[in-house]
């Protein structure tokens, strides 16, 4: 399985949740699988799409999904320790670790050396840590939502590759406006 197809198979999942996608290929696959407003495309800022769904976790009710990858959270690993520190129960970190930096052609990551995120985000202090493969995913992302006493870490291990999709179209202020709008509903504030 490869990150195109494990985010389609996560829609139904997807759908009704806060999501922060990580930058490049990540979201453009996304957005052309399903662009809905609740979806907040990163577009230059690597390794914060974990920080940022944190940070909106800790000021809404609404379930917070971060979609990263293994070589994004290796460019900021100090976001596990806070995640494992300072995760609310909304917030599920979703690890997409193909062993590859996909939005640069596909380089290894350490991931498919000796690094091994679980261990790494069990250290840094995150209970409730899965790793599976992607078709285990979608089962394991709905158990980490149905729970609403935990946060989680989710690394869903699948093949590289990236599927030719274009550019995510709109831009980033309208990105950024729309997603306002999603969050500044009543119901999803704290």
């Amino acid at each position: 399985m490869n990150r195109f197809e494990l985010l389609k198979s996560l829609q139904p999942m997807l759908q009704d949740n806060l999501i922060v996608c990580n930058i490049g290929i990540p979201s453009q696959e996304l957005y052309h699988i399903n662009d809905q407003p609740n979806y907040f495309y990163m577009l230059g800022s690597m390794g914060l799409a974990s920080s940022i769904g944190l940070g909106l976790s800790l000021s809404v009710d609404k379930n917070v999904i971060s979609i990263d990858g293994d070589g994004s959270v290796l460019m900021n690993m100090n976001t596990l320790a806070t995640v494992g520190n300072r995760a609310p129960n909304n917030y599920t970190l979703l690890i997409i670790d193909n062993s590859s930096y996909g939005s640069t052609g596909d380089q290894k990551t350490f991931t498919d050396e000796k690094t091994n995120l679980k261990e790494v985000a069990i250290g840094a202090g995150c209970r409730n840590v899965i790793e599976c493969n992607g078709s285990d995913t979608p089962s394991n992302l709905e158990k980490a939502l149905g729970d609403k006493n935990n946060s989680y870490v989710i690394i869903s291990k699948i093949n590289s590759g990236n599927v030719a999709v274009k550019p995510i179209p709109i831009n980033p202020i309208t990105i950024r406006d729309r997603f306002r709008k999603i969050i500044g509903k009543v119901d999803y504030l704290k």
